[in-house]
């Protein structure tokens, strides 16, 4: 039975979108007095699918008194008016190092988590861990929020660094030093399978197929996400074609 791995949120404050300036920021109207705010926005993405005049935010307030904006987004609401979607691309992260600590990620139960941040030559991947058999594996996260008829997708926007990475964990399995993995994490319930978005970025599609022929591992999990925390879902299915 697959082991439950939560992480709680803080204080939400509820609100409206109004506008996003630029990637990092969304100006949106707090429920509780109308104030309009400015909040940090943690996820590069495009989001266009999410962010929509006047749709539900959950704001957090900064734990540093000292930056520029006061709050956070932390979750929105999808358009269907009930799915909750994690903002946070670092819960992604926090998420996975949880799970793996507590074993809680079948593909990867016989692995240990040896470190996060593991620095490679000139690149640096999300986590390094070790089986008992002597082999080692990188993994890399991928924060997914992209949701379209149940079907979970990456990326929304373009992205040459995911593609990058991608290619290199390929060539490093080809070298046999490492065993190498992409794990996606859909930040919301409602994602039955994971495709990747060849709609959007053709060419990372491409370097996910050579990278599975290659033999990286490709993971996929949703997430069970409410205004009190988000929790680790179930595996999802993987369609390349």
């Amino acid at each position: 039975m697959q082991k439950s791995v939560s992480i709680k949120f803080g204080d939400l404050h509820k609100g409206s979108f109004l506008e996003r300036p630029n990637r990092f920021i969304v100006r949106c109207r707090i429920d509780d007095g109308g104030e309009e705010v400015e909040a940090h926005l943690a996820d590069p993405g495009r989001l266009k699918e999410l962010l929509l005049p006047g749709a539900v935010l959950y704001l957090s307030p900064a734990d540093n008194p000292s930056r520029k904006t006061r709050w956070s987004a932390s979750l929105v609401l999808a358009p269907d008016g009930v799915t909750l979607v994690s903002l946070q691309s670092t819960m992604a992260n926090r998420m996975v190092a949880k799970a793996l600590e507590q074993r809680a990620i079948p593909d990867l139960a016989d692995w240990e988590l040896k470190r996060a941040e593991y620095t490679l030559g000139r690149s640096r991947w999300d986590f390094y861990l070790e089986h008992p058999q002597g082999k080692r594996l990188l993994l890399e996260v991928k924060s997914c929020t992209l949701v379209q008829d149940w079907i979970a997708m990456f990326p929304d926007a373009v992205t040459e660094r995911g593609r990058r990475h991608v290619q290199e964990l390929t060539r490093l399995k080809a070298n046999g030093d490492f065993e190498t993995g992409v794990l996606f994490v859909v930040q919301r319930r409602d994602g039955k399978e994971f495709r990747p978005a060849k709609h959007i970025d053709p060419a990372f599609a491409n370097a996910l197929v050579i990278a599975h022929e290659r033999g990286v591992k490709l993971m996929a999990y949703n997430c069970l996400v409410d205004a009190t925390g988000i929790t680790w879902g179930r595996r999802l299915g993987i369609t390349l074609s």
